[in-house]
């Protein structure tokens, strides 16, 4: 246990929940919870992780192996594209998070545990994430939140408590990568997850590999860009990312940013 004020109080947060389930996705917030909550309840915690088609293979299967080496339990949820979104509108998140986590509580509720909760922080809540507002209809609780943690406060935590997420970049569910309005399609979920996986595989761990149909408009972190001015290595991505089943590929100038496509949105 870490001599933290905020640490000790998330801890305490923790205990008076009760049986929980915990939403997990793998990435740094939630495998953080996912330690404090083994913490603090034991075999009263148990994680829960939503499979999708647009949800990237390797990170079902980086979640599974961060629950196993904690020791705890950890339930696959089956999930098909909902009617709802399948064209990609613009409150998806919400409509999506709503449909996983009634799925996520019904499952809960069979088996006797109190509550849900999830990994949002302190710093979501500054972003537009139609989702916050799933979460609060269906009263799945946020710990990090309500404790106040922000991203900075969490990656330090982790790196304390050795979790090899600490340092792990965002990711986000492929659905992102989709223009708004456009038919969602698991062929475009696979060809996106198999480009960004090429990418990571060549030393880009911050990237965002968007599907304009036929045409891949890959964004890195600003801070990688000026590796690409290589002719050899641009070739290589070209040809790769096309082998992943895109005919063009173009390069974001503008580098990585969080939710690129919320750009499209008039007012949000």
């Amino acid at each position: 246990m870490l001599n933290n004020e905020k640490y000790n109080k998330l801890v305490e947060y923790l205990k008076s929940l009760g049986k929980v389930v915990l939403a997990f996705s793998g990435g740094v917030d939630s495998t953080f919870l996912l330690r404090v909550g083994k913490e603090a309840l034991g075999e009263n915690l148990k994680a829960v992780t939503i499979m999708s088609p647009y949800i990237p293979k390797w990170e079902i299967e980086e979640a599974k192996e961060l629950v196993k080496e904690l020791g705890i339990n950890h339930e696959i949820i089956e999930a098909p594209i909902i009617e709802a979104i399948k064209f990609n509108p613009e409150d998806r998140c919400y409509l999506c998070k709503t449909a996983v986590f009634n799925m996520i509580i019904d499952s809960a509720k069979r088996q006797g545990y109190d509550c849900v909760i999830d990994g949002t922080n302190f710093d979501d809540i500054g972003d537009y994430r139609p989702g916050l507002r799933a979460l609060e209809e269906l009263k799945v609780k946020s710990p990090l939140l309500e404790c106040k943690m922000t991203k900075a406060e969490i990656r330090a935590f982790s790196k304390e408590l050795g979790l090899n997420t600490w340092d792990k970049p965002p990711y986000a569910c492929l659905l992102t990568r989709i223009p708004y309005g456009n038919e969602l399609r698991e062929e475009d979920f696979e060809k996106i997850e198999n480009a960004e996986k090429y990418m990571m595989s060549i030393g880009f761990r911050a990237v965002r590999v968007r599907c304009h149909g036929d045409l891949a408009r890959i964004e890195i972190s600003r801070e990688d860009r000026s590796k690409l001015f290589d002719e050899e290595l641009l070739d290589s991505i070209a040809k790769q990312v096309k082998a992943c089943g895109f005919k063009y590929v173009s390069l974001d100038l503008q580098g990585y940013r969080v939710g690129s496509f919320n750009e499209t949105i008039a007012k949000i």
